[in-house]
């Protein structure tokens, strides 16, 4: 891949290991144009695919996105109809291409909740397809809500029958929907809303924030090299001076 003056300003020893991203201005894209809400969704197929790339480009190692939350079902039928289809859909297109690219693909969210049994199948064949790749975990936040994150980890540890007095913070982390996810350093947003929306209310605690005004369909891996650049000019101090 040809080197783009934004790709040259990253500093490969300060890359974030973990970034998090809300891919918001689908709709708004389309409407702009005169297009379905949907033409906007599958669009932002394309920038999904660059942040990706844009991810393996300077070795970072999680990319979480946000691709459906628990809100999701509030939205007309069709579109949530379509959503779901939609990527069911592109697991199918796609699994195949992340796996020849060293992509681990991982899920988190609610699925004992609403998912359709079509959607869970293809999401457990993209995870068997792809377990043992470690170039890049694409982990995709699918019927997610933070807030209904923590309330599952609080009641799996009560049903443990862990006294209240023994709750820790290690153990409600350990009780997330995956343990293994480490906290994001960066978080993107695009579309200039700027709120986390009930993303990764845990995970989120120290993360650098940033809100891009870009609709999500035209996000590109040049602007992912962006927001690495604008981390690593921050100072993370973690509550210390």
């Amino acid at each position: 891949m040809q080197e783009t003056a934004a790709l040259s300003s990253v500093d490969p020893n300060d890359v974030p290991s973990h970034i998090a991203a809300i891919m918001d201005g689908n709709g708004r894209w389309a409407t702009a144009r005169n297009l379905p809400r949907t033409k906007g969704h599958e669009a932002g197929e394309d920038a999904l695919f660059e942040a990706v790339e844009g991810c393996l480009a300077v070795g970072v190692n999680w990319l979480t996105v946000y691709a459906f939350s628990t809100e999701n079902w509030r939205r007309p039928k069709a579109e949530v109809k379509f959503l779901l289809n939609f990527n069911r859909d592109l697991l199918r297109r796609r699994r195949d291409e992340l796996n020849d690219r060293g992509v681990r693909i991982r899920f988190i969210g609610r699925r004992n909740w609403r998912v359709p049994r079509g959607v869970l199948r293809e999401m457990e064949d993209a995870e068997r397809l792809t377990e043992h790749n470690r170039t890049l975990t694409l982990n995709i936040a699918f019927n997610y809500g933070g807030r209904a994150e923590i309330v599952d980890a609080v009641s799996a540890i009560i049903d443990s029958g862990v006294q209240a007095d023994k709750v820790t913070e290690a153990m409600i982390a350990k009780h997330l929907y995956d343990p293994s996810m480490p906290d994001p350093e960066l978080m993107i947003r695009t579309s200039g809303e700027s709120r986390t929306s009930n993303f990764l209310m845990w995970q989120l605690a120290y993360t650098e924030m940033i809100f891009s005004d870009v609709l999500w369909p035209d996000f590109t891996r040049d602007h992912v090299y962006g927001a690495i650049v604008e981390y690593q000019r921050r100072n993370r101090r973690f509550g210390a001076l």
